[in-house]
């Protein structure tokens, strides 16, 4: 199964190189523009693969030494020169013995070592000027056709993503059909980096790493408040639901992997030690662990569906390399779930699941977008099992008129899955939930119920999770707020200034009322300027600033300020303890307090 274009770039399968769509098919050939500039710039350069990518392209080089900031300024300079000379984009094709011998001449060796590990009688080449690459295309007519790009970043990568081979050079770029569309892509870019979750985590002393123990954060007290919010909001919904909390171990012994099949599967990404002469791991999934809390008991067709929830706390080794803040992590903790139930019970279930991640979401204004990821070339189970499995997510989707992309060969190696994208206010896309069929755990561990006819029956299990992580949920909602957190998430949520040390008295009393009230309150009463406190409190994203002077304190008032720089004015303490008490109750997605 060929799933991405770097794929179909490196093994020449499929009937193309990318994507025949419009803006693929651009960014395919502007990576081509590159590659010619590049060779133009640095003719000792070898290349090896450009393939379009989400956003735009990127083409891998070997070259001697890393590509500088002038050097992209260079080649787009060179770019822009091969566009106005409108050069066309011309295929030819040769016998495979006669494409090796043609790009060996060349020195390219890369390209050598792709054609040799093929089996194709013929390939072909697109050439536009002096450059020809081995490609199966397709491209645009000439190169005038390519005008809305931008290079924006050199970086190593190892070719074929392997450590062991030697480190390329890759260039990135993006490429779109109008130059109001690349304005609009390069402003996400700039406020991306405004965004950033790992800066803006240091700026509001919400997590930290340290090289002691990388890829695994350290929480500090403001994050730990996102980490609690986000904890209670998912038990509410899931007791609601009738699910019941499990915990399970984090370490533990192979012969658990081995049964359940993730051994052979995922043993690679798993920590292991050994202790008294046996192999353990930390656990990077929960989902073996909760089949054994389910064979303790022996459970009835009346006890179906059994719900068991777990925040599990789960290890995988990750590559050093590809490390991303809280968005690729080796330590995690999943809001999981695992559900048996019998197989007419099934549908019920999975559209409880999606109404679930539809109302889960909701709070956050986030809108989820569905996929069906079915059967991967290396699979366990029956085709049956699969047919039925990938029929029942199909279903259900439809049943609950539900849109969604098919995902070919992306399930997981013991069922396929439904998996969620979100979308954040950047109009970017994340997947995060995922709910996910299992017959192959249940056949593994032995799992029964004793159905209405006294005779032992296999359940089925369902997995089930919807922050996905609450790492990458957080990581993604810091750059989804710009660190501007609704009031119910906000480490602080009020915070309150009196105007000079004469009204401290008063302010502590507001502070006292608000922690009474259960309102994260911080009192500010240092020796600095107001405007000075007011500013530093709306660059901590404090929602609300409650400013105490003479006149408040006559008449039971304080000087709302939004974070957003609105002044409300002086508004009723008592108001404003009610306000905060309903917004914050309310799971409520703007400022309200002295707007009611």
């Amino acid at each position: 199964m060929i799933n991405s274009e770097e794929d179909r770039h490196l093994k020449l399968a499929g009937e193309t190189d990318c994507a025949p769509e419009p803006l693929p098919t651009l960014r395919h050939s502007t990576a081509h523009l590159m590659a010619q500039a590049v060779k133009q710039l640095f003719p000792e350069v070898k290349v090896t693969i450009g393939p379009a990518i989400e956003d735009g392209f990127y083409y891998d080089f070997a070259k001697a030494e890393p590509f500088t900031p002038d050097d992209l300024a260079k080649i787009e300079a060179v770019m822009r020169e091969i566009v106005k000379a409108d050069i066309p984009f011309e295929r030819s094709e040769l016998s495979r013995a006669d494409a090796i011998a043609f790009f060996r001449e060349r020195g390219e060796r890369f390209k050598v070592e792709i054609l040799e590990g093929i089996d194709a009688d013929r390939v072909s080449l697109y050439t536009q000027g002096d450059f020809v690459d081995l490609c199966r295309g397709p491209h645009v007519a000439r190169t005038s056709e390519l005008r809305a790009f931008k290079l924006l970043s050199s970086s190593g990568a190892y070719w074929r993503g392997d450590e062991k081979n030697p480190m390329l050079w890759r260039i990135y770029g993006t490429a779109w059909l109008t130059q109001a569309d690349l304005d609009q892509h390069l402003w996400r870019l700039e406020e991306a980096k405004k965004r950033d979750h790992r800066k803006l985590g240091r700026e509001l002393d919400l997590f930290d790493f340290y090289d002691v123990a990388p890829g695994a954060p350290f929480w500090l007290p403001n994050g730990m408040i996102l980490v609690r919010e986000l904890e209670k909001f998912a038990r509410e919904r899931l007791d609601a639901q009738g699910y019941q909390e499990i915990s399970t171990p984090m370490l533990v012994n192979k012969k658990l992997w081995e049964q359940s099949g993730h051994w052979e599967y995922y043993q690679d990404n798993m920590f292991k030690l050994e202790v008294e002469g046996e192999i353990f791991s930390l656990k990077p999934m929960n989902c073996p662990e909760a089949a054994y809390v389910y064979r303790r008991s022996l459970r009835s067709y009346r006890d179906l569906p059994l719900r068991f929830s777990e925040m599990g706390r789960d290890h995988r080794n990750e590559r050093s390399g590809t490390l991303t803040g809280l968005f690729r992590v080796r330590q995690f903790t999943q809001d999981d779930a695992h559900v048996y139930c019998r197989l007419d019970q099934v549908q019920a279930e999975i559209t409880a699941m999606l109404g679930l991640v539809r109302d889960w979401y909701r709070p956050f204004g986030l809108e989820p977008f569905f996929k069906l990821s079915t059967r991967p070339a290396k699979s366990l189970g029956t085709d049956e099992q699969w047919q039925v499995a990938e029929q029942g997510l199909a279903d259900a989707l439809r049943a609950n008129g539900l849109a969604f992309d098919l995902n070919p060969g992306d399930g997981t190696f013991y069922g396929p899955k439904i998996d969620v994208d979100i979308l954040d206010a950047l109009a970017r896309r994340w997947q995060i939930a995922t709910i996910q069929i299992d017959f192959q755990q249940p056949d593994r561990f032995g799992l029964e119920y004793i159905d209405s006819d006294g005779q032992p029956k296999r359940p089925v299990m369902v997995h089930r999770a919807i922050f996905g992580s609450f790492e990458r949920f957080i990581g993604i909602l810091t750059e989804h707020y710009a660190g501007a957190f609704p009031t119910w998430l906000a480490p602080v949520q009020a915070r309150v200034i009196p105007i000079s040390e004469k009204f401290a008295d008063y302010a502590r009393g507001v502070h006292e009322r608000l922690r009474a009230a259960h309102v994260r309150s911080e009192l500010d009463d240092r020796n600095e300027k107001l405007g000075y406190r007011i500013r530093e409190a709306q660059l901590r994203k404090v929602p609300y600033m409650l400013v105490c002077g003479g006149r408040e304190a006559e008449a039971g008032t304080v000087g709302v300020r939004h974070r957003t720089g609105d002044d409300v004015g002086a508004v009723a303490l008592d108001r404003v303890v009610a306000d905060l008490v309903r917004e914050i109750g309310t799971r409520a997605t703007s400022l309200t307090v002295g707007r009611s």
